[in-house]
């Protein structure tokens, strides 16, 4: 049986559309030059996702490509500052990322989001919002000794002391992808390697030029 608040959920879901824009991605690309697309980085925290995306940010704009990087401790500053980290609160924190960086792919920005993202199930649900072509999963692929070896944040020291509870690679765990378009042993690879193999590939799949 439904309670009020299920029926106020399902009335509002009854009376909204879809707003279509009268400037469309296509249209978009044309006047820039290139398409947008979704660069969704994930690996274990500490794995360099954070410093990889926007590296490769700084490297789309020197090239003159508009973009934006959607950073995992940013976003729980604001949108999604009501969650915590049980595996329900980490669903919903990707399933609100993959609907804002939807609407950056509408926008046609190439879009970079640099989360954990712990989950398969959670990453494929934000890659079927999109066509399978806009998506690019890019996976930063180090070793958890690696990750914990830097440990810029202290965050692993506290977790294996208990402090912090639910830390994924320690008392959580990390779904590796599968078949990502890009995996990177961020471990071991230079910045600078790491970013040209993602610049590349990005040519290869026709989200940028080759010269812009």
């Amino acid at each position: 049986m439904s309670t009020p608040s299920d029926q106020a959920i399902d009335h509002k879901a009854k009376n909204i559309s879809w707003h279509t824009a009268s400037i469309d991605r296509n249209a978009i690309a044309t006047q820039r030059g290139h398409k947008s697309a979704i660069l969704w980085f994930t690996g274990l925290s500490g794995s360099g996702k954070s410093t990889l995306a926007n590296a490769v940010n700084a490297k789309l704009f020197e090239i003159g490509i508009s973009s934006y990087v959607l950073d995992g401790d940013n976003v729980r500053h604001g949108l999604c500052k009501d969650l915590g980290f049980s595996d329900q609160d980490r669903a919903e924190n990707i399933r609100r990322i993959g609907e804002v960086a939807k609407l950056f792919l509408d926008s046609g920005v190439v879009i970079l989001t640099a989360f954990v993202s712990p989950f398969r199930s959670d990453r494929d649900r934000a890659r079927a919002l999109v066509a399978d072509s806009d998506f690019l999963e890019i996976h930063c692929a180090a070793e958890l000794k690696d990750c914990e070896a830097r440990d810029p944040k202290g965050l692993y020291a506290k977790a294996r002391t208990g402090q912090i509870k639910e830390f994924t690679g320690i008392s959580s765990p990390y779904e590796e992808p599968i078949s990502p378009e890009i995996k990177l042993n961020t471990g071991s690879k230079k910045l600078e390697e790491c970013v040209e193999i993602v610049i590349k590939k990005l040519i290869q799949f026709n989200v940028i030029p080759d010269k812009p």
